[in-house]
């Protein structure tokens, strides 16, 4: 018989935060992937405040025998972490690992499924969405890149039939979830709804609540949807296909 190949361990690379949410929601979102995938080894690796640090994982790992691994950033944009910080970390890996990086998780229309999800478990229904005006509340960032593709998906949700979509920003960027809300409120939408988008609970997401205090409605982070979940794992698919990093050739045994 012949042997299936083996495939790559997953590490699910997570920014960090101070606040014990932030871990946990991304631990439960680990624990749906590994239930969509029982046979996958799903691993998770934080760049900051929390441990195991993706470089402990990665050299766990190598040591382990492992040789193959895709490195998925835990993130919506393709901003600095995915760009600069993520791949420094990766470089520092162990040489006997092949590691590939996936790509971030947005844009795609499974974040948009799961937005809409959040939404209807916090009130709303399909009914709703021509009277609701929606502001999509990102954590921001400096990078005009990323901040470009929050303002993209805001124009491509509204097609989807909602009153009216604005993005907002926590931080870095303008506007303020709280100037969306009002916004939404002069343009005359019966009711106001704030889906931040945003992965997990932390000191950010807390700035969009806040800026949710005028809205009729506010949906809870992504965290572990099933779409979110389901994203994950396409991801992990489309990297698997793709070659190591350059310089991380097989080691011989």
């Amino acid at each position: 018989m012949h042997k299936q190949p083996v495939r790559p361990v997953l590490v699910v690379v997570a920014h960090g935060s101070r606040d014990p949410r932030h871990a946990a929601t991304v631990h439960a979102l680990v624990r749906r992937v590994r239930s969509l995938r029982p046979g996958l080894r799903v691993e998770t690796g934080f760049l900051d405040f929390n441990i195991p640090s993706v470089q402990g994982v990665l050299e766990s790992l190598a040591a382990e025998g492992v040789r193959d691994v895709v490195a998925l950033p835990l993130l919506l944009t393709r901003a600095f972490h995915a760009k600069a910080d993520i791949p420094a970390v990766l470089r520092e890996a162990p040489g006997r690992l092949n590691i590939r990086q996936a790509d971030v998780l947005g844009p795609s229309p499974l974040l948009l499924s799961a937005l809409e999800r959040r939404l209807y478990e916090a009130g709303l229904t399909p009914a709703d969405k021509s009277s609701t005006g929606v502001v999509l509340a990102s954590a921001g960032s400096t990078d005009p890149e990323a901040i470009a593709v929050i303002a993209d998906i805001a124009r491509e949700w509204r097609h989807t039939g909602w009153c009216a979509v604005r993005p907002a920003f926590a931080s870095a960027s303008l506007p303020r979830t709280e100037d969306a809300v009002r916004e939404l409120r002069e343009l005359g939408c019966e009711r106001v709804a704030v889906a931040p988008y945003v992965l997990a609970p932390g000191f950010l997401p807390d700035r969009i609540a806040r800026g949710a205090a005028r809205a009729d409605v506010l949906a809870d982070v992504l965290g572990p949807a099933p779409e979110v979940a389901r994203l994950l794992l396409r991801r992990y698919a489309e990297a698997a296909a793709r070659v190591p990093l350059p310089g991380r050739a097989p080691v011989s045994a």
